[in-house]
């Protein structure tokens, strides 16, 4: 209804078209950036022994149509087949134990004495399981005298100085290699049986213990570790060790302000006990300097489950005719980002550091419109 435009309508225009212009050109140089940027590298690696003994015990006894054992080697595979469709990784690389000793038991002989002798049935299924990771190309790490958390811990290593904008997930059935995240680490384990499952980042390991991913082996350290025969300091539990390196930080910390420690039968234990405390810590510690030799490039996943006859061939010999359904649903579909933030804010921050060259030169594209508009 046609009344005429004043001075201030044509400003109020004037500011409108600027804010819209700069945020949509904002918008489109994020867009051209994220574009442009490649998709890093997700590296999963295999903490086989862990998943395998996690399968064993989560699973009922089951049996190939030939009569061996499978109950571990199901359970491996669908947890594979499963990270394989959630995680898509470019990369994997699995690392088992090996039955020889390792540093740590020459270092203290009870280390892990208190578990029995497991199964011969679970013994049978390693094989099995190393050949379907050949099948799939995934290379096997395993060192005589380390174990599979320290081959993993010096692959987080390699990987994080050589590749520092690779993704990196370990996949696991306890909680020993909790210490090894870090920004570019997460670990990904089960809380009950094999579909419960959860990752642990910074944020999520925090959020459940109180103090960064670091101070885990000062934690052990105080608490001990029951399933692997490492003693801590008797009588410090799991809510004690906590709220000490919450408090402190490191053992060596605790140590240095042991006068401020509370209440005195806390501060009694630890006085007595301070070899036992670092010794621990020593033990629960993985080495990530492991004379293994890593390699990305072998690593690569080649993603060829859905053509790979031998495999299928190999699940009908293990009677696994369910994990052949899921197959294809592994092969297929398109790589999940596991934290894709593309929020207003980040446009709202493009926004606002506009530059001043960007906003004169708008001005410049309204003056000529206003011109073009004047001549008609």
């Amino acid at each position: 209804m046609g009344g005429a435009h004043t001075k201030a309508d044509t400003k109020r225009s004037s500011v409108y078209f600027i804010r819209s212009r700069i945020k949509k050109r904002a918008e489109n140089n994020h867009s051209k950036k994220h574009m442009k940027q490649k998709d890093p590298e997700r590296i999963v690696l295999l903490d086989s022994n862990a998943i395998v003994h996690r399968a064993f015990h989560a699973l009922p006894p089951l049996t190939s149509p030939t009569g061996e054992p499978t109950n571990a080697v199901y359970g491996f595979v669908s947890i594979l087949l499963k990270i394989i469709a959630e995680l898509k990784p470019t990369h994997m690389l699995a690392a088992f134990d090996l039955a020889a000793p390792t540093f740590r038991h020459k270092a203290f002989a009870g280390y892990k004495a208190t578990r029995g002798k497991a199964p011969d049935e679970l013994y049978l299924q390693f094989p099995p399981i190393k050949k379907i990771l050949g099948m799939l190309s995934v290379p096997i790490y395993e060192k005589e005298g380390y174990e599979a958390d320290d081959i993993i811990g010096t692959a987080v290593k390699f990987f994080e100085k050589k590749h520092p904008h690779a993704e990196i997930l370990i996949v696991t059935g306890d909680l020993d290699t909790l210490q090894l995240i870090s920004p570019n680490t997460k670990v990904y384990t089960m809380r009950k049986g094999l579909s419960d499952t959860i990752i642990y980042d910074e944020g999520a390991f925090r959020a459940r213990f109180g103090f960064p991913p670091e101070h885990m082996i000062d934690y052990k350290g105080l608490r001990g570790d029951p399933s692997d025969n490492i003693p801590g300091i008797r009588g410090i539990g799991e809510k004690t060790a906590m709220t000490l390196v919450q408090q402190f930080g490191t053992i060596e910390d605790i140590y240095k302000n042991i006068s401020k420690v509370k209440p005195d039968g806390v501060r009694k234990k630890l006085e007595e006990s301070k070899e036992e405390a670092l010794f621990s810590k020593e033990l629960s510690t993985i080495n990530t300097s492991s004379p293994v030799s890593i390699d990305l490039e072998s690593a690569l996943w080649r993603n060829d489950i859905k053509e790979n006859k031998d495999l299928r061939d190999l699940f009908q010999l293990l009677g696994f005719f369910s994990l052949l359904k899921r197959l294809d649903m592994a092969s297929g579909g398109e790589r999940k980002e596991a934290e894709k933030k593309i929020s207003s804010a980040s446009k709202e921050k493009s926004w606002k550091e506009a530059s001043k060259d960007t906003i004169q030169e708008l001005v410049g594209e309204i003056r000529k419109d206003n011109e073009c508009a004047a001549g008609m």
